[in-house]
Parts: C-alpha cells; structure tokens; sequence
C-alpha cells in the first residue's frame, strides 16, 4: 500500500510543478514569518500537560471514512484550546482526503507548531510545505531508505523539523545513523495495518535519551499513553480517537491534561 500511495504521490508532485514552480513556492515561504521551532518548544513543553500531536484526519486506507465533512481550521482550533502541543494535518487527497487547502486552513487557525503530513518522495514538497505555513514535515524511513538523511538536510534547508517515522527495528537503526533528533514510532504494520503499541513501547524504548521519540498510531487512553511515556516516548501523534468523537475538544483535553 505504501508503494502504491508513493507512485500517486509522484504523479500529483509532477502536476503541481507545472502548476507553480519550486522558485515561486520558496519565494512564497519566503515571504512567511519564519517556521516555529518544534524541537525547542517540546523542549519547554509545560510538564502538567501531555505534548499531542493532534491529527486531521478525514479517512484512511485501513478505516475509510473517519471525519470526511470536517472543517479542517476549527478542528485545529479546538484542538489548540485543548492544549495540543502541534497540528498534523493530512494532504494527500486520494488516499486519505487531505489537501494544501487543508494545510492552509490549519494554519491559519492556529499559533502553535504545524506538521506537513504527506508521502514525501520528492524536495519540491518541502517548498510547498513551507509556502503553505507547516513548520515539521513527515519522513517516512520505509520510503526513502538511505537517502533519509539527504532528505532531513533538505528539509532543514527548507526551514523545517523533520519527523523521521519508523515502523520497525530496521527501519529505527536506519533513523539512528542519521542527524534526526525527532523519531516517530508507527505502532502500525504496514503490511497487514493491524495496531500494537506494546511493540511500538519496545521500539521506543531502545531510542536514546538524546532523541526525541513521538509514538504514532492506535493511541487511544491515557492508559496507552502512559504505558507509551513509561517506555520513553515524549510526544503522541493522536488521530482517529479523537476526530471522530462527537466533541473532539473535550476528548483531546482528558488525553492532554494530567490528573493532580
């Protein structure tokens, strides 16, 4: 499936460079106030709350349609009211209904840090995460392989964080041979979509201390969280529990907010 979504990916990415050229998207990000950096507020992030990376999310391969009628910026909204340490904003359209539009719409609502969520395969997405106001941008290990470390300069090059994601012990020794201080761990099998977080726990478990680790994927109690930030994990990418609840602000906040 990830092969699959990378070659529609690639054929998107040529389209939209005869669109609008790579000169005239860095010319746009130049034009923006700087990228927000990611690294230092997590950092600094206040210990009485749990840092979520909250997702928009309209559908999924493995699910379907999750929250397709959404409007992305007051999602953003709430979820920055709720106390979300970031945004992920999904903007690949044909698989899971995301768009630039999105992106843009979640920019402009909310002043805390914006992860560009897509299928990197090429640097000019990198221009085009910036000209539409992301600061972090997804680098997924199983696509790029080798040439991750390559693609993390750029993206720093670009003015962005990089969130280097990993879905297995190959994949996080590749991650550790690079420059990425930000490492995500999808707790999802690619091949057969099924969720394990224990197995996410154990992959961040062996992250050293010196790298930041988010866990991705299927978290969906304060009961996995802390099981997960016992592990090590010091971030949580959370998508589908919440965007799907009737009040996805309330249901953010109890996973945010740390009991007294």
């Amino acid at each position: 499936m990830l092969q699959k979504i990378a070659a529609a990916r690639k054929i998107r990415v040529e389209e939209a460079k005869k669109r609008v050229s790579e000169a005239e998207l860095r010319k746009i990000a130049a034009s923006r106030p700087p990228a927000l950096d990611a690294l230092g507020l997590l950092g600094k992030f206040p210990a009485w709350k749990r840092a979520v990376i909250a997702e928009v999310k309209r559908r999924s391969p493995s699910k379907g349609e999750i929250a397709p009628g959404i409007d992305a910026g007051k999602v953003a909204a709430s979820y920055e009211r709720a106390g979300a340490f970031a945004i992920s904003c999904l903007t690949e359209p044909d698989f899971f209904g995301g768009s630039l539009g999105d992106l843009d719409a979640v920019r402009g609502a909310v002043r805390i840090p914006v992860l560009y969520k897509d299928f990197v395969i090429d640097p000019y997405q990198f221009a085009e995460g910036r000209a539409h106001g992301a600061d972090l941008v997804l680098l997924i290990v199983a696509l790029l392989g080798e040439e991750t470390e390559k693609y993390l300069e750029l993206a720093h090059a670009a003015g962005l964080t990089a969130l280097v994601e990993v879905h297995d012990e190959e994949e996080l020794s590749t991650a550790l041979k690079t420059s990425a201080r930000l490492i995500g761990v999808n707790s999802r099998n690619l091949k057969t979509f099924k969720v394990d977080i224990e197995e996410g726990a154990k992959l961040i478990s062996t992250i050293p201390k010196d790298r930041f680790a988010v866990a991705e994927s299927g978290i969906k109690s304060v009961a996995d969280m802390e099981m997960l930030e016992s592990a090590g994990a010091r971030a949580f990418l959370i998508g589908e529990s919440v965007v799907k609840e009737s009040d996805p602000e309330r249901a953010l906040r109890a996973l945010v907010e740390r009991s007294a």
